[in-house]
């Protein structure tokens, strides 16, 4: 039997710890590194959440906005376009054929701005 809130409770404490990384990642100038674990901690937070619809353990997979739909949100376009777009920092992160140069620290600071939004919208629905 699967005990779903130790699930739920795995993934939000993983997700807090990623962002913390990757806040410090990104302030250390380790700018795609500390975006991979923004997206990263997005990634846990809404596994959390599908554990908790589903009340089951969440998918094997790295999509932001298809976990989203799983977990049934009502989320606004605007969050949305920002899970989309943290989608390619989890790619960059993994694949070297796919590196492009990495955001500046300027916008690295707006991406990280963005993802903090959503991840703190989406640890106060619990």
């Amino acid at each position: 039997m699967i005990d779903i809130d130790k699930q739920i409770s795995f993934w939000r404490n993983s997700a807090e710890e990623d962002l913390a990384v990757a806040r410090d990642l990104v302030h250390r100038n380790r700018i795609r590194h500390g975006l991979f674990f923004a997206h990263l901690a997005l990634e846990k937070a809404l596994k959390a959440h599908v554990c908790w619809v589903t009340q089951d353990i969440a998918p094997r997979l790295h999509n932001l906005v298809r976990l989203a739909e799983l977990a049934e949100f009502d989320i606004q376009p605007a969050q949305m376009d920002i899970l989309a777009e943290m989608n390619s920092f989890n790619i960059e992160g993994r694949y070297p054929d796919t590196l492009s140069p990495p955001p500046s620290q300027e916008e690295a600071q707006h991406y990280m701005t963005q993802a903090e939004e959503v991840f703190q919208w989406l640890i106060s629905m619990f």
